[in-house]
């Protein structure tokens, strides 16, 4: 293609005039409107000015632009070598205009300040390119020096969106297109005696079709997506691209109980992208490419990843499942990972830091992105995808346009190289909500009700937020569904066919119904209270100490104390209490009743029963499952019933599994993390047993459940039991003084109420058959002092 700037003009060599428009002669009779014919500008000097050059008296001399065709606005100046009848311009206004050689186009004056309104520029956005395609620079152009270039050559001439200039910047000429426009009211610049833009005057600010350059103008450049220029960023602090949507509220997120783990992602992601790019390449810094939201099934993370992507001015996230990646076929695995960034790539190449953000959000990341080497399938896809994905983010070809939000519920899964800075830098766990939370999201769910005055008025959040202690969001969501159908199910009108009441209208959804809900969507990460129930079926007898000393009530009194400096202490994360005895002295009732009077929301039990069939693997998953759960709410109680069969300790012998009890000793000691707090109660029959293990040096302390040594304690347990009537009560207590039992005399809380459960049900010889039986067990029963000081010795 040939230089139009270096041919020669039909109309002569006579340089234009520079500085404001002016014109050398002009007649009595001015045109206002008319036809004329396009040519070409007098010189390539003249082409480079961006002038519409007409001959001196076509025009009053008081008009400054014109305006063709009713569309394209011009800067007008005079000059000699133009005939009369032509307008003389260069390729840039024939692009621009669409017009040809010699064509007849309508012109007339145009009055930019007409109807009072000032029209200057406050800022202007211009795509920059060479003129001649396979030009190259090196190094890279400074948009500051191209700005004060672009000022001096064109200040005072008007410009519209879509306008093309051609303008000189150190010998090489270039191309730019006006894409944005924003002008500002004179008003605004008189307030300001310095004559500078005061950007807080934005409500003088608007977008607009054209405007007038002024010294003052704000001009930022952005390399066109065609050419291989490089543009250095202006020191110039230029308005960044909104990074979150004009019209977008907090509000309408919908998210409850995140506001903190939202706030740490937007400082952590999307704060530096807010900034000018000038800033963040003074700090020589990269923006985060990378994000992981990990946490509890139902907590909100693929929710808030959602939300994210809705909030933000960006490209339309991408939201992939990790298991939609793997492919049967070879390498289309890899492929689909390409494709995903494959936008994001042609328009860095074309923008570079100008491109906008692409997102793209992984669920159930952990499906493609296991540890390398883990997988035993033999094909290797796995690990190739893992490594095209670590390529893409931060390989070779470094890309600054990109978010990746990925999720998972086990963080423990994902490649340590995947997690590292530069890749899935953010890590946020995504936890159980707390109070403050779970009233949002209550808040949030039963909106909807609140506003259509279905919700009865009795209807406390505030009881209900204390009610749902460890309900994740998801479950929320699932008690308010549950009890809407309640509330539904009192207006169904049951007949030969199920049809609504009549009086459908008049329908509230009331407290009972969320209570029966509550009762009807339990927590996943609550409290196992049918388990604890059964340790204390028949509830816990509380020895009157008048009668006889029994700790059994310091016990409680003790475990309340453990209960409260987890709850309260800012020293200790986590407490571990061992409470031992003979068999059958209520150590599991103890522990039981402790864990469920702590009211914490998350209180498990760990017992034999619940661990048959498990072999030495699946049995130490299945405790660490247990322990991981308890790490994810804030107060947690865990009770090791029984814990010399969770070792599967045998006296014969002895044995026991080694690899259960390595992991219990790393559990029981091992800290929680920032914020969580643990109490563990441990229960055994074999002090001995753990002291040679080396177990019971894990627990901070230890309490001796107690064994009945006097009849008048025996008394007082039939008194509670209400399984015999005074006479029968003191006939049995009459005997066994007589028996002289207590010279030795020990037994078990749950022995005798055994014993006394089984006598009642003799209706004619109860108390003979209790004594008898209160006979043979002592007889039968060793002394459990005894017999620990002789395994000791």
């Amino acid at each position: 293609m040939s230089d139009p700037y270096r041919s020669r003009s039909p109309y002569g060599s006579t340089p234009p005039s520079r500085g404001p428009p002016s014109y050398k002669s002009a007649p009595p009779q001015a045109m206002q409107h008319g036809v004329m014919k396009v040519g070409q500008c007098p010189n390539p000097e003249a082409a480079l000015s961006n002038y519409l050059f007409v001959a001196p008296g076509q025009f009053d001399p008081h008009e400054h632009y014109l305006i063709v065709n009713d569309s394209y606005v011009f800067t007008l100046v005079a000059d000699d070598t133009v005939p009369p009848g032509f307008i003389g311009t260069n390729l840039m206004h024939r692009r621009w205009g669409q017009f040809s050689l010699k064509q007849d186009v309508q012109v007339r004056p145009y009055d930019p300040f007409e109807g009072g309104h000032d029209i200057y520029l406050s800022s202007v956005q211009l795509e920059v390119g060479y003129l001649r395609k396979g030009t190259q620079v090196d190094g890279e152009l400074s948009a500051q020096e191209m700005a004060e270039v672009f000022t001096n050559s064109f200040k005072n001439q008007i410009f519209s969106h879509g306008q093309l200039i051609a303008f000189e910047f150190q010998g090489t000429t270039l191309v730019c297109r006006v894409t944005a426009l924003e002008v500002v009211e004179l008003s605004a610049l008189k307030k300001n005696f310095t004559g500078e833009i005061d950007a807080k005057h934005d409500e003088y600010q608007r977008f607009a079709q054209r405007g007038v350059l002024m010294q003052q103008t704000s001009i930022d450049f952005v390399k066109d997506p065609e050419s291989p220029i490089r543009i250095k960023d202006s020191n110039r602090l230029a308005k960044a691209k909104p990074l979150i949507r004009p019209d977008f509220k907090f509000e309408d997120l919908g998210i409850g109980g995140l506001d903190s783990e939202f706030s740490a992602i937007f400082r952590r992601a999307f704060a530096s992208r807010i900034f000018p790019p000038a800033i963040i390449e003074k700090l020589g810094i990269q923006h985060v490419k990378g994000i992981v939201l990990y946490g509890p099934p139902g907590t909100g993370k693929t929710l808030m990843a959602r939300q994210i992507g809705k909030m933000l001015n960006a490209k339309e996230p991408k939201i992939v499942s990790g298991p939609e990646i793997l492919s049967k076929m070879v390498g289309e695995s890899e492929q689909n990972v390409r494709k995903l960034f494959a936008d994001a790539e042609k328009e860095y190449k074309e923008k570079g830091e100008e491109s906008g953000l692409h997102i793209i959000i992984f669920d159930e990341i952990d499906a493609i992105c296991k540890q390398r080497g883990s997988r035993n399938d033999g094909t290797g896809v796995g690990d190739s995808v893992v490594n095209q994905l670590l390529a893409k983010m931060d390989g070779v070809e470094q890309l600054n346009n990109i978010l990746i939000i990925g999720m998972t519920n086990r963080l423990d899964m994902l490649d340590d190289a995947l997690l590292r800075p530069g890749r899935l830098e953010v890590h946020m766990e995504v936890g159980l909500p707390d109070a403050f939370g779970r009233q949002q999201i209550w808040k949030i769910h039963t909106s909807k009700m609140r506003e259509s005055k279905i919700l009865d008025p009795e209807v406390s959040i505030e009881l209900l937020t204390e009610l749902s202690a460890n309900y994740t969001g998801a479950e929320i969501a699932g008690v308010v569904k549950a009890a809407s159908s309640y509330a539904l199910n009192r207006h169904i009108k049951v007949g030969t066919a199920a049809g609504v009441a009549p009086n459908v209208n008049e329908m509230t959804i009331q407290l009972e119904d969320f209570k029966a809900a509550l009762d009807e969507v339990p927590p996943a990460f609550g409290i196992s209270e049918d388990e604890l129930q059964q340790c204390v079926q028949n509830h816990l007898l509380r020895f009157d100490e008048r009668v006889q000393y029994c700790p059994y009530q310091k016990i409680l009194e003790d475990g309340k104390l453990y209960v409260e400096q987890v709850e309260h202490s800012t020293r200790t994360q986590v407490v571990s209490l061992l409470i031992h005895g003979a068999a059958n002295t209520g150590k599991t009732a103890l522990a039981a009743t402790i864990a469920m009077d702590s009211n914490f929301p998350f209180v498990k039990l760990i017992s034999p029963e619940a661990m048959i069939g498990f072999n030495e693997s699946g049995k130490i998953n299945q405790i660490n499952k247990i322990f991981n759960d308890a790490y994810k709410s804030p107060l947690s109680v865990i009770v090791l019933d029984n814990i010399e069969r969770l070792v599967d300790w045998v006296g014969l012998g002895p044995r026991f599994s080694n690899t259960v009890l390595q992991a219990l000793l790393v559990l029981v000691k091992r800290k929680p993390p920032k914020n969580r707090r643990l109490l563990i109660i441990a229960t055994t029959s074999q002090r001995q047993m753990l002291e040679a293990m080396g177990l019971d040096s894990a627990f901070d302390d230890e309490i001796e459940a107690p064994l009945i040594t006097r009849v008048d304690t025996i008394g007082f347990v039939l008194q509670q039991l209400d399984l015999f009537n005074d006479s029968e009560r003191e006939m049995a207590l009459y005997q066994l003084h007589q028996s002289n039992v207590d010279r030795n005399f020990e037994i078990g809380i749950k022995k005798l109420l055994m014993v006394a459960e089984v006598a009642s049900q003799s209706k004619e010889s109860k108390v003979a058959k209790f004594v008898e039986s209160i006979k043979s067990c002592m007889i039968a029963r060793p002394n459990y002092h005894a017999q620990t000081k002789a395994l000791e010795m």
